[in-house]
């Protein structure tokens, strides 16, 4: 794997806004900013909290085309898998989100930053099930990206 041309402005953006999102959504709604449990409620709710819950995924979908539109290069994503195996994927992390009470963006962006010791623990297993599933992927199935 070669990085070439790395560039840290667009991620040091990202993140800002990500926890410029986290924040406000915090102070002004008193809700913690975990995509799971925004997009369950967005299909379970009724009433005022299912509508601040679809405005925020919009504001996900509307957030990724401005970037697709702003740097089509940078928003390009070449896994090298096939399409079978990235939706299977996407629905294993969908059941392992709820089965694990939250995902990355609640646990990893929110929880740690109110020093929650679930968090701590959940953040833990995503990033060493991740390296498991990296070396299983490359190492044993033989699949490069």
């Amino acid at each position: 794997m070669t990085i070439v041309a790395f560039d840290p402005l667009p991620a040091l953006l990202g993140g800002v806004l990500i926890g410029l999102a986290a924040t406000l959504l915090l102070w002004l709604n008193g809700r913690i900013a975990g995509i799971t449990g925004i997009a369950a409620g967005a299909m379970e709710e009724r009433g005022g909290e299912r509508w601040w819950r679809l405005l925020f995924l919009a504001g996900l979908i509307v957030g990724a085309g401005a970037m697709y539109v702003t740097w089509p290069a940078r928003a390009t994503l070449h896994s090298g898998l096939p399409l079978w195996a990235v939706l299977g994927a996407g629905l294993l992390v969908g059941f392992g989100t709820r089965l694990g009470g939250g995902c990355t963006s609640g646990h990893g962006v929110c929880g740690l930053g109110r020093l929650s010791p679930r968090s701590l623990v959940a953040v833990i297993t995503f990033v060493l099930t991740a390296v498991i599933t990296v070396f299983v992927v490359r190492h044993v199935l033989g699949v490069a990206s």
